[in-house]
């Protein structure tokens, strides 16, 4: 079962909030609603809402206090807040008083509310899984594109770096988040270029990413060309003219690591056997595997169909 969304609802207006809460419940939300201003601050903090919907057709300095105390605190900001206004000219309200998210006028328009409601939810779905690094959709939508994508005639495709790690130890994170950011970059442009798809950043030097089939190959060639046209460009001169540098193994003994080239898995969505992303997970472990012993960027496309 969908969990509702939860909804805290602020006016001074009873009428008001009583209509709003029955036709919020009415698209299976769950509503609580509150008159009295002064506890509500404590409500919020104590059992955090999705999303928080304020009446401002009266603003004053509590209200104000409020709201700014919410949007100052790195946990509690990313709460979408909804304000209630009345019209008509919105460039008239202090908005400086009160950093709301969003606002809808007074007398409410329901199917407007309703839409900014959900954009909200969404919005802020996106921020928080969206990888900070790559801005790139995180593991969430990574997971719910390869659902969607199985039993269609799609490629899900697993990127990742050999021997990142070492490398991250020897260069340092900062040069080590260039790679990913350029790697991203690299498979977004390849995928858009193409034609369209998915692009995501699992985390790390894990990447996804969907498109048809017929495109997959293609999509594949592409990155591993652009990959290897940079691969020098990310390492000391010393490095370069040697072919490999020198890091430590897992086992913390030193060890030479060959130049950065990345492994591709394209696992066919519409094998039979391919029935859920737990699947789709092992076949691209088994292929990566495989891939990373060529020593070199390459892809490997699992045919096995029966």
């Amino acid at each position: 079962m969908k969990q509702k969304r939860r909804i805290t609802l602020y006016s001074h207006d009873s009428a008001l909030a009583s209509t709003l809460a029955i036709r919020l419940q009415s698209r299976e939300y769950q509503v609580l609603t509150h008159h009295d201003l002064a506890p509500l601050l404590g409500f919020i903090y104590s059992d955090p809402p999705d999303l928080i919907i304020i009446d401002l057709s009266a603003p004053d300095k509590d209200i104000s206090n409020l709201v700014q105390s919410l949007k100052s605190d790195c946990f509690f900001s990313v709460i979408p807040v909804i304000g209630l206004i009345c019209g008509p000219d919105p460039d008239c309200f202090p908005w400086d008083d009160f950093p709301v998210d969003d606002f809808v006028f007074l007398p409410i328009k329901y199917t407007e509310l309703f839409a900014r409601i959900e954009l909200s939810l969404c919005r802020i779905q996106r921020v928080f899984d969206n990888n900070p690094l790559t801005r790139l959709p995180g593991n969430a939508s990574v997971l719910n594109a390869i659902d969607k994508a199985i039993g269609k005639p799609l490629a899900v495709c697993y990127i990742d770096i050999n021997n990142f790690k070492p490398y991250n130890d020897v260069y340092g994170f900062a040069r080590g988040d260039e790679v990913l950011r350029m790697l991203g970059r690299i498979m977004f442009n390849a995928v858009k270029e193409s034609g369209g798809g998915f692009a995501g950043h699992i985390g790390g030097d894990d990447f996804v990413f969907i498109v048809s089939m017929e495109r997959a190959e293609a999509v594949c060639s592409t990155i591993v060309d652009n990959f290897s046209a940079i691969a020098l460009d990310l390492f000391d001169a010393d490095d370069r003219n040697n072919g490999y540098y020198l890091g430590l193994n897992r086992k913390g003994y030193e060890e030479r690591f060959p130049l950065l080239a990345i492994a591709i898995a394209v696992v066919p969505t519409d094998n039979p056997k391919i029935n859920h992303c737990g699947k789709v997970a092992e076949v691209a472990a088994e292929l990566k595997a495989c891939a990373k012993n060529s020593g070199k960027s390459c892809f490997l496309i699992d045919k096995r169909m029966n």
